[in-house]
């Protein structure tokens, strides 16, 4: 083991305790022994970094009524019985309440050390797993650039989270403008690989020859750029535009994929595989990947696939993109961020945005630009960016009710991001009392916390 691994032995047996504890580190494992339930539950909580041994028949608080109370703490927390010979039908439902596995006396110290390692081993994965969901919640350094509150963001983020973690090349597809490329890094970051090579090739803007090299290498085998395969080994390699690749890149690929998903001993020599993440931007009626690739190389790079959501199925997520890209223009441009009236907030929730988050963006800049020279208004650039737009504040099958929180929402937020999180700044701008304003913030998920 790298690092050792915490086990709490449970016993009220001095002698039982002491020995199982220092059998376990003699095999590398960190021990900690507790003489009773009561006193192992003082120190073992939700994110208890290791495992649990305890035994079923101890006074007090038993073996099956501490498990039933560290299942309520933490579910995924493994858990090994000791039993007597007489009770192993209680140690099959402590195994139906949640335990890892049991070991009945007189048990072999090998088999203990056994279950021990295969128990840290799932507790490792389970708290790194949970570290990562909590670097996604907080925003990391990729993560924190997919905004948005919205179901279909959390959405997207859960399966960054599960297929960053996975093996397997992924599809990832969505209209211009999404941010396809973005979440193709995020599947980076929070992966394996995230320590190695992220390499990008745009398909379709080379030739087919051009790309037959940048991908493969040259035929002749010499100098120059190593080819983009090797280059990104171990890592990932991103193909854009997958649905431009000529066929006979196609086949040469699919060749490539094929030999490095065979196992790794038969394998001529062992190398890591690197990951593809292919991003189509396929947005023609009728057409897809499916139909526009060969299908053996569409099923190989389809193995996993994540649709990014168009902006216009974001809902509220439109107004907390654009405060935030307003201020930082107005950072770089060194002017006061130009405020949003109710109006041109349901205006914005009401566009289409056929560029999505690109036409966003630059709507945002431009905005700036305008209010630093004091000209024009925001209702004008959206007239301008969507000549199907209407000048009204509301949308078919959309209540008002809903606009105005949305409204009302973008500026406690806004307000809190300007004072940093100063409750009383935010009370005196937008003239509400503290219990109003702690109201509002939990009604629209808002934290103080998160502007200080």
């Amino acid at each position: 083991m790298t690092k050792a691994t915490k086990i709490a032995v449970v016993d009220d047996e001095r002698d039982m305790r002491e020995s199982i504890s220092q059998w376990l580190a003699l095999s590398g494992f960190d021990t900690e022994a507790f003489e009773s339930a009561e006193a192992a539950l003082r120190a073992i909580g939700p994110d208890y970094p290791g495992i649990v041994i305890a035994d079923i028949r101890m006074p007090g608080m038993d073996g099956m009524q501490f498990l039933k109370k560290l299942m309520g703490l933490d579910s995924a927390l493994p858990v090994i019985m000791i039993t007597g010979h007489g009770d192993v039908p209680m140690a099959v439902e402590a195994m139906r309440m949640g335990a890892f596995d049991f070991l009945e006396k007189p048990f072999d110290p090998e088999r203990m050390t056994d279950l021990a390692k295969r128990a840290s081993a799932a507790r490792r994965l389970t708290l790194d797993t949970r570290a990562l969901r909590r670097d996604l919640a907080e925003g990391g350094h990729i993560m924190e650039k997919l905004i948005g509150a919205s179901p279909a963001m959390e959405r997207l983020r859960e399966d960054i989270l599960d297929l960053g973690q996975a093996d397997g090349h992924v599809l990832i597809e969505g209209e211009t403008g999404t941010g396809k490329t973005l979440v193709a890094h995020a599947l980076h970051a929070v992966g394996s690989a995230a320590g190695r090579r992220f390499v990008l090739v745009s398909c379709g803007a080379l030739d087919e020859s051009a790309l037959m090299r940048r991908l493969f290498g040259p035929d002749d085998a010499g100098g120059g750029q190593l080819p983009a395969i090797e280059e990104a080994r171990g890592g990932t390699l991103v193909l854009e535009d997958i649905e431009t690749l000529p066929d006979a890149v196609q086949a040469r690929l699919l060749s490539v994929l094929d030999e490095e998903g065979t196992p790794p001993e038969t394998r001529p020599e062992t190398r890591p595989e690197t990951r593809v993440a292919a991003i189509s931007n396929l947005q023609d009626e009728g057409e897809t990947c499916e139909t526009v690739l060969r299908p053996d190389l569409y099923y190989r790079l389809a193995a996993h696939r994540i649709v990014v959501p168009p902006l216009r199925a974001r809902g509220e997520d439109v107004l907390t993109l654009f405060a935030r890209l307003t201020e930082q223009f107005a950072e770089e441009y060194g002017c006061e961020t130009p405020q949003v009236t109710a109006q041109e907030a349901a205006q914005l929730l009401q566009a289409p945005w056929p560029g999505n988050v690109r036409q966003l963006i630059n709507l945002a800049e431009r905005a700036v630009l305008q209010a630093r020279r004091g000209q024009g208004s925001l209702a004008s650039l959206l007239m301008n960016d969507h000549e199907e737009m209407r000048p009204v504040m509301t949308a078919e099958g959309k209540p008002l009710k809903e606009y105005v929180e949305a409204f009302e929402r973008m500026l406690i937020d806004n307000a809190m991001r300007r004072h940093k999180g100063s409750v009383a700044a935010v009370m005196e701008e937008l003239s509400l009392p503290r219990r109003t304003l702690n109201e509002k913030m939990a009604k629209y998920g808002l934290q103080r916390a998160d502007y200080l």
